[in-house]
């Protein structure tokens, strides 16, 4: 876990260093590999201790803030605001696992065309073949993999009426869905 500090109008304390970093340990039980934690200590008016945190871990981002009288004390709040956010993440993912226990989902084949193959008329040539699958899941469940993961689409088993589906990234930043037509 990668940790930057940043003191605004205010002395650097080593004391409130290790401080925040013993408290951010506290969080990374909800996350699997936090990456990057910015904590951000200010002074308003001398009576004013501001706290900010911001975490960014394969596509979470989690913010939180807290204002009190005692720079410690803002700490303690924060820690308690973003593992909060984080339970409740970790509580909505679980929540959107598909009940009818096929977990496994179908298997697609995925292949690997040479470019050059299927442009001419010779015949398509196949570099790379894999099998993977296609896990049930709702709609808002395959937005937070696709998030998670980075990826520009996702082909899932929809949990509702185990079909095929894909979503995908617009370049508007939008998601789009393709599903077969139902008659």
């Amino acid at each position: 876990m990668q940790v930057t500090m940043t003191f605004r109008h205010m002395e650097q304390s080593d004391a409130l260093k290790a401080y925040a970093e013993e408290k951010l340990e506290r969080v990374t039980k909800y996350i699997d590999s936090p990456t990057n934690v910015q904590v951000y200590f200010s002074v308003e008016k001398k009576i004013r201790h501001i706290v900010e945190i911001v975490i960014n871990s394969r596509g979470i981002s989690t913010k939180a803030s807290d204002a009190t009288h005692d720079m410690y004390a803002s700490i303690d709040a924060v820690i308690d605001k973003i593992e909060r956010q984080l339970v409740r993440y970790k509580e909505k993912i679980k929540a959107h696992k598909p009940s009818n226990g096929d977990e496994r989902g179908r298997q697609l084949s995925k292949r690997i065309f040479e470019a050059e193959s299927i442009e001419s008329s010779t015949g398509s040539v196949v570099i790379k073949t894999t099998t993977e699958t296609a896990k049930p899941m709702s709609v808002e469940e395959a937005v937070m993999q696709m998030d998670l993961l980075h990826k520009d689409f996702i082909v899932f088993t929809d949990a509702d009426s185990s079909e095929i589906n894909v979503l995908y990234r617009r370049k508007d930043g939008n998601f789009g869905l393709i599903e077969p037509q139902r008659s």
